[in-house]
């Protein structure tokens, strides 16, 4: 049986699970910000994956990529897999503009996060999870 991460969990929205990847949502309403994890145990590096399952963490990559630009038009995506903290293996895929408020350093450690409302978090997740059925 799966299992994430205490951190995720509790730093996120449950949106859908996809082949590999279940989808998060990050509860921080400055940034855009989904995150991969593949629902597999025990697993940190990409290359802990198997070379299939490598390629379908890719495509599910650019599918979030591609959700990321069709629902929030962003100047750009910064998408990365750090670790440093939470070892689990995830990607996180944040939607960046000019005007944001860590721009143009990186989102982490910058500034404290921004919690969504019940309500935003609810219709977001609502959004991106009708994407993906539409898309995936």
């Amino acid at each position: 049986m799966f299992k994430l991460d205490s951190r995720l969990h509790n730093d996120t929205f449950f949106v859908c699970d996809l082949s590999l990847c279940r989808v998060l949502l990050m509860n921080d309403s400055q940034f855009p910000w989904l995150i991969l994890v593949p629902m597999k145990n025990d697993i940190a590096e990409i290359i802990d994956l198997s070379e299939e399952e490598q390629i379908t963490l890719l495509k599910e990559s650019a599918l979030a990529s591609k959700a990321m630009q069709a629902l929030f038009s962003p100047l750009k995506l910064n998408v990365a897999a750090l670790g440093n903290v939470v070892r689990q293996l995830h990607v996180h895929h944040v939607a960046r503009f000019e005007n944001d408020c860590a721009w143009p350093k990186p989102v982490w450690g910058n500034q404290p996060a921004v919690a969504y409302n019940t309500n935003d978090a609810q219709a977001l997740v609502k959004s991106v999870k009708q994407w993906f059925e539409n898309n995936s």
